[in-house]
């Protein structure tokens, strides 16, 4: 089946950013883009037609297939009631929702990668460039989706890939600084699966590199990208199938991380 970008607006002026990074991102894995508009109940809020006419001349400027489609309901209610596969990247951004709405709900990221199964590209502002990926490792023996699609990326747009490992504190009571060498783990499963992975970038003629940190997830995460300047994290998924992924991302550590910076989030299960 052919991939597509499914690209879903609730008409928050929010949304523009994600509708020029999916089209950027269209023409970078050339393929489609099916555009979702959702038509809710406080649509004088967010009119969706207004972001469809920006919507379509950036298509035609660029060249870009794609279909449109408009439904009515919440978006957080229709993204869960949609039936999911692997073929579809899923692109969505801030939905405009209140504090109020976010205290009593929570936020709709979160409720969003609960019910969507497939791939996420989560984007508060577009970053129509791509030189710097950072692929959050989670210690696993295999490729991971996100790890997977981050390498896929770095292929095509001809970007370094940096897979970074973050040793919670009580496991690493022994190790010295905030930030390790990775031979520190040469014995480890992290350290073999983080060795695959860069053979499947290599085997794809991505240029990567491995960073370990050590201490709290969510703040080693940000802090990296801090001092990386990187213009994409990929991340795996609370909801993964995989007990070991869960541990080191539960429960809510992608969505955390996607709150604190400012740029394109990928998150995949790794298993649908």
């Amino acid at each position: 089946m052919q991939k597509k970008i499914l690209l879903v607006t609730n008409g928050s002026t929010e949304n523009w950013g994600t509708v020029e990074y999916a089209v950027w991102m269209s023409a970078l894995m050339n393929i489609p883009i099916t555009f979702l508009g959702i038509v809710e109940n406080d649509d004088e809020e967010h009119p969706v037609e207004t972001i469809f006419s920006r919507a379509l001349s950036l298509f035609a400027a660029k060249g870009i297939a794609y279909d449109l489609q408009l439904v009515n309901g919440e978006t957080e209610d229709v993204l869960g009631e949609m039936q999911w596969d692997d073929d579809t990247y899923l692109f969505v951004g801030p939905l405009g929702r209140s504090q109020m709405r976010h205290w009593l709900l929570g936020r709709s990221f979160r409720q969003i990668m609960e019910h969507v199964s497939c791939p996420i590209f989560y984007i508060r502002s577009a970053r129509t460039e791509l030189h710097k990926v950072l692929i959050c490792f989670g210690g696993l023996g295999y490729t991971g989706k996100a790890e997977e699609i981050g390498i896929q990326l770095g292929a095509l747009a001809g970007a370094e890939v940096t897979f970074l490992h973050v040793v919670p504190p009580v496991e690493s009571e022994h190790l010295p600084g905030k930030e390790v060498e990775s031979q520190a783990l040469a014995d480890d499963a992290s350290a073999q699966a983080l060795a695959e992975a860069q053979k499947h970038a290599d085997l794809k003629g991505v240029a990567s590199q491995v960073v370990v940190r050590q201490g709290h997830v969510v703040s080693q995460i940000v802090e990296e990208f801090q001092v990386g300047h990187y213009d994409l994290i990929c991340m795996g998924s609370a909801f993964s199938a995989t007990e070991g992924l869960r541990l080191l991302y539960a429960p809510n550590v992608t969505a955390e991380v996607a709150e604190a910076v400012d740029i394109p989030i990928l998150t995949a299960r790794d298993f649908l």
